[in-house]
């Protein structure tokens, strides 16, 4: 009688396969290798680092060095809308401590978590390159500028509403 988990290991190991396949199979391609990943999942789930691993015969220790060394890769899911929040030192003497605070409590959750119903993830940036419009906010690819704590609880509320 086959159990249910291997179903899931078999679709593990074909999504492997195609991820290799599609990237290459050496350990200079753990960086590419690791975005595909990300890049279907939001983040990387161990199941999939530990088969991709297996698949490209790069020891699976290689590639967790890489992701944990590089800040663009997550190990949790990411939600739909990435807040991302400015601490550079334009946007920190602007007052984007209270900017990240105000997202905090509208949000429900801190920087680095995703909400319960993974509609946003919160996380603190060193720069996004917009210091004369400080403090900033990137939500996805678009920049929210000069902000105030009513003006971001706007901004959440916009996508609450799927208003954004």
């Amino acid at each position: 009688m086959a159990c249910c988990c291997g179903n899931d290991d078999a679709a593990l190991i074909s999504e492997a396969k195609e991820i290799v396949q599609k990237v290459g199979k050496a350990p200079e391609y753990a960086i590419p290798l690791l975005q595909e990943i990300q890049r279907r999942r939001t983040y990387l789930p161990q199941d999939l680092v530990e088969k991709v691993a297996q698949e490209a015969e790069i020891p699976v220790s290689n590639l967790y060095g890489v992701a944990t060394f590089y800040s663009q890769f997550r190990f949790k899911p990411q939600g739909k809308y990435l807040i991302r929040v400015c601490h550079g030192t334009a946007c920190h003497v602007a007052g984007s401590d209270i900017i990240a605070a105000v997202i905090a409590q509208e949000l429900g959750i801190e920087e680095g978590d995703t909400t319960p119903d993974k509609l946003f993830s919160f996380e603190k940036v060193a720069c996004l390159g917009c210091c004369a419009l400080a403090p900033v906010v990137m939500i996805g690819d678009k920049i929210y500028a000069k902000l105030t704590s009513s003006k971001v609880k706007a901004v959440i509320k916009e996508y609450k509403d799927g208003k954004a």
